[in-house]
């Protein structure tokens, strides 16, 4: 594949994937000659996380597959925004499925070069959350049962951004969307509901499955990379924030990530074969307060007053992802909150009111929902990491 160098006008040693760092160091991203698969020209909204998510990963895949590969795209946010007809902003082989059956398509291109005996091309399948995780888990399932040789991601944006914020199988507790309003005695979406697709395809017990956020670029592609050495089924999950649909600054979107992971309302590890083999431990970790308020959608939480119930739903559904997984390291740096201690550990060490009798465990997704950003103070502005 001829490729075009790609321009970086940014400076700096954290520019570009610390593209100053020694070549066998930088990322995919800091190479001036990789496939830059989604160029500029598409009409995604300013702070998108699923355009940052999307090139990231294909880049990285291309560069993994030797420019050698092919992407099949279901319906959503990421295909409308990124080919409007007749244009396109894709310099990778693709294919646009419909909503639900990305995957059968993905099965179907991967069994045509097998036929073929072309074992050097790669197949890829990508979605949003609603594509993947609603109207085609069946598809998914089936992939994953059959073992087919498929990598897919999942850009999980936590609602079906592209058709006006509705409610998906990844959408958070107590988020507010278009179809979880934020009224009635239990405001946004419910708790108990939902769907964690990546333990559900660990259940399948194939090759490969993990989690990864665009807040850690090098993460990230080390994971697509690691996927694209194997065969057989696998499975990436991306977190990726929405600013529209979540009522969140445009320049929040990494941040948001980012506290995702330290709060550890969204767990990121990899596993192989049903088994977790490695977890991101959590560096400087913050109460989940700190990541609801930058975004509009949980406003309802803080205005008019504080709902310490479900602030403390949301809480413990954090520390059960920490303790599930391990993501506390030793050499972890709590940040308390407003002077608040930080909560750590199992749901039965909790510093919170007790639960409901009624309550359910969220899903360890970070979900989705309407606003404008107009929450409590914004954070401080983090120090940059190397």
């Amino acid at each position: 594949m001829t490729t075009t160098p790609v321009r970086f006008y940014q400076v700096g040693s954290f520019a570009v994937g610390n593209r100053l760092l020694d070549p066998d160091l930088a990322s995919v991203q800091a190479d001036p000659e990789r496939a830059n698969a989604l160029t500029s020209g598409h009409r995604a909204c300013q702070g998108c996380g699923e355009a940052l998510g999307a090139r990231y990963v294909l880049d990285a895949a291309m560069a993994a597959a030797g420019g050698r590969m092919v992407t099949v795209n279901a319906t959503g946010c990421l295909e409308v925004f990124s080919t409007p007809y007749p244009e396109t902003s894709w310099r990778v082989p693709w294919l646009h499925s419909v909503f639900g059956n990305a995957p059968a398509v993905a099965t179907g291109v991967a069994a045509a070069l097998r036929a073929q005996g072309r074992t050097d091309v790669r197949t890829v399948a990508q979605g949003g959350d609603g594509g993947t995780v609603d109207i085609g888990f069946a598809c998914l399932s089936g992939m994953f049962e059959r073992n087919d040789d498929v990598l897919y991601i999942c850009y999980d944006n936590q609602a079906y951004m592209n058709t006006g914020v509705q409610r998906s199988g990844a959408t958070p507790p107590a988020a507010r969307t278009a179809t979880t309003q934020a009224v009635g005695p239990h405001p946004g979406n419910v708790f108990g509901q939902g769907k964690d697709v990546p333990r559900i395809a660990m259940a399948h017990e194939i090759p490969y499955v993990a989690t990864a956020t665009v807040a850690d670029l090098r993460d990230l592609e080390a994971k697509v990379d690691r996927a694209m050495s194997m065969h057989g089924a696998r499975y990436l999950h991306v977190f990726v924030p929405c600013p529209l649909g979540w009522g969140a600054a445009s320049s929040h979107t990494v941040r948001l990530a980012r506290l995702a992971t330290e709060s550890g309302i969204f767990p990121v590890f990899e596993a192989e074969h049903g088994e977790v083999t490695s977890v991101r431990k959590i560096r400087r970790q913050v109460p989940v307060e700190e990541y609801l308020r930058l975004q509009g959608r949980y406003a309802h939480l803080f205005r008019p007053t504080r709902n310490e119930e479900v602030l403390a739903r949301l809480q413990a559904a954090a520390d059960r992802n920490i303790a599930r997984y391990g993501l506390l390291g030793d050499d972890a740096v709590p940040e308390p909150a407003s002077g608040e201690p930080v909560l750590t550990g199992a749901a039965p060490h909790l510093e919170h009111p007790a639960l409901p009798s009624d309550h359910h465990a969220p899903s360890t997704s970070a979900g989705p929902a309407l606003d404008v950003h107009e929450g409590p103070a914004p954070l401080p502005r983090p120090q940059k990491e190397a």
